[in-house]
């Protein structure tokens, strides 16, 4: 679609199995939320999330501190777990592979992630607590309604995310795709000219030309993405307590507030 769409959220109500069995190496906590059970963490008093930054207003770092929408999602599990959340911001390749997770190295993934099968087989996702879809950023006057007006030039992409998926698949021949390893280097280049445009998930890009008016978000690509919160496989007891945090949030309002918080409007119902 060539014009905005709102971000929408998304409904969350999935009661999950609780798995019986415990994770070696790890602590545990009680939590505090319907059908209390034992949720494994790996430090103690602590719910340790692994996030990619900058992924701006997902996760970012402000006066030295990292905030964002996830952030604050993140928060309210930690608070049904009685426990602190302390943030690790690792390469992205280790989050979505799940090889993060799998070694102990954070107890959740936090990192504006879409759900898709490939990384379903690496680790299991929340509930989905965030729509999203691809979009293309240019610099302001740029007429790049589509990918094929591209052709001849340079499209950035971000490294193993569904942008760059996306762009190879419809991407016509002719259009030279250049990989990045995070956003901010995309954006960069796309501010410096170094390529025409990148393709990215919209969120953090309108999040960016509101403070970079040189550029402009040209059009979107309707790829129906939904985020979810990630967890060892087999974690179901933290998956289910994630899930109800969420839809603890989504009945009382506090998912309102904290959208509105980082997007500037009230979720659209």
């Amino acid at each position: 679609m060539s014009a905005r769409t709102p971000l929408r959220p998304l409904a969350v109500a999935l009661p999950f199995v609780l798995a019986s069995g415990l994770l070696a190496g790890c602590t545990s906590t009680k939590s505090s939320g319907a059908g209390a059970s034992d949720v494994q963490l790996v430090a103690k008093g602590k719910l340790t999330v692994c996030t990619h930054l900058p992924y701006a207003p997902f996760q970012f770092k402000k006066s030295g501190e990292i905030v964002g929408f996830d952030v604050d999602l993140m928060d309210l599990v930690a608070k049904e777990l009685k426990v602190d959340q302390k943030i690790v911001d690792t390469p992205w390749e280790g989050i979505q592979s799940g090889e993060d997770l799998n070694a102990n190295k954070c107890d959740a993934a936090a990192a504006g992630m879409t759900i898709n099968d490939v990384r379903k087989k690496n680790l299991d996702f929340s509930a989905p607590y965030f729509d999203a879809t691809q979009a293309l950023i240019a610099k302001k006057g740029a007429k790049y309604s589509s990918l094929k007006d591209l052709k001849g030039k340079k499209l950035g992409v971000q490294a193993s995310t569904t942008g760059e998926e996306y762009a190879k698949k419809k991407a016509p021949k002719g259009v030279e795709l250049v990989q990045f390893e995070d956003v901010a280097l995309l954006l960069t280049a796309v501010k410096s000219g170094q390529v025409a445009a990148g393709i990215n998930d919209n969120g953090v890009l309108y999040d960016y030309v509101k403070t970079n008016r040189d550029t402009e978000v040209t059009t979107e690509f309707d790829t129906g993405e939904q985020y979810g919160f990630g967890v060892r496989k087999g974690n179901a007891a933290l998956r289910k307590q994630i899930d109800e945090a969420l839809k603890k949030a989504k009945s009382d309002g506090t998912y309102d507030k904290i959208y509105k918080k980082w997007f500037g409007t009230a979720p659209e119902k």
